[in-house]
């Protein structure tokens, strides 16, 4: 599947669009437009769960979870990751308070203007194309975690052998068609507004496999909750 070229991710004072997915960690539907008129919300689009990089980043939102209920803030997480296999990772791997919904679609990183990067063997036009090894180049730092800076890749491997992560054919199906989706947080105020964002998108993957400062997340946190 060739990537869109035409996708820009919503800046602040964007309107989100509604979401309705399917709940992980409760029955029924999650829609965005729940949250219009009654509370802020931090949105997390991440990739599938076989993404070893976003099961960090989706446990950092999580831990953020009582301070931002503390400010009246609710956080949702969507990951492209099929409900039932979703559901028995969370099953066997709880967060307490986590919202989270299944969108193996990624209905959601489109409506949010995330593009699904498509990998090449020498082209790359950011953030639709990257040749492979651009993609090598972009290291990954984790000092607590990897013996060095790695590849992305040869760091994948790593981590999934520390979380004892077997990737499914669920999750092969994901990585499928979107290996490459690109992730991003988005605050939304009361009104469904975009007040601040985080994303994979700028600056020629200056920012792929990062994670925003919880400071300056909390101080946009702060504005939208006054």
């Amino acid at each position: 599947m060739s990537a869109r070229s035409d996708l820009i991710p919503l800046q602040p004072g964007d309107r989100a669009p509604n979401l309705v997915l399917d709940a992980i960690t409760q029955d029924g539907k999650i829609a965005l437009d729940d949250f219009r008129g009654q509370k802020p919300v931090l949105v997390g689009l991440f990739r599938g769960l076989h993404c070893a990089f976003c099961r960090r980043h989706i446990a950092a939102q999580a831990r953020l979870d009582p301070e931002l209920r503390e400010k009246g803030v609710e956080s949702l997480t969507v990951v492209n990751t099929p409900i039932e296999r979703a559901r028995l990772y969370f099953r066997y791997h709880p967060m307490p308070n986590l919202l989270a919904a299944s969108d193996p679609e990624r209905a959601s990183h489109r409506a949010f203007g995330l593009p699904n990067l498509e990998f090449t063997q020498n082209e790359t036009n950011w953030p639709y194309k990257v040749s492979i090894g651009a993609a090598k180049d972009m290291l990954v730092d984790m000092p607590s975690e990897l013996p060095r800076p790695m590849d992305p890749f040869a760091a994948t491997e790593i981590l999934n052998k520390r979380d004892n992560y077997e990737v499914t054919e669920a999750d092969e199906q994901m990585m499928a068609t979107g290996h490459g989706q690109l992730i991003g947080q988005f605050l939304l105020d009361r009104q469904g507004i975009v007040r601040w964002s985080f994303t994979e998108v700028p600056e020629g993957g200056r920012y792929m496999f990062g994670a925003p400062n919880p400071q300056e997340l909390m101080s946009a946190v702060s504005q939208v909750a006054q």
